[in-house]
């Protein structure tokens, strides 16, 4: 089996370090954006935070009133219909 020939194939040597330097610079980013994430998770005052989603949670609880049924018979309905379609 051979192997496929690769998508840089035609690439100067100019935009091979460019790509690189590309792929370098997002991950550098990428590390970055990760420690000031880490950094709002240590300073997040959990009492705080909760009091500010708690109108959020009220609302989607008021709003959200859940019907009864699960749809897990509206899901066996359509498997089935799904298995004989293709039994044929």
């Amino acid at each position: 089996m051979e192997t496929p020939p690769s998508a840089l194939a035609g690439w100067t040597p100019e935009q091979v370090a460019q790509g690189k330097r590309w792929v370098q610079t997002w991950k550098n980013a990428g590390e970055a954006m990760q420690e000031l994430r880490d950094a709002d998770l240590q300073a997040t005052e959990t009492p705080k935070a909760l009091m500010q989603l708690a109108g959020a949670f009220e609302s989607a609880r008021y709003m959200g009133a859940g019907s009864r049924l699960s749809g897990l018979v509206e899901q066996q309905r359509l498997f089935l219909r799904w298995h004989l379609a293709s039994r044929g």
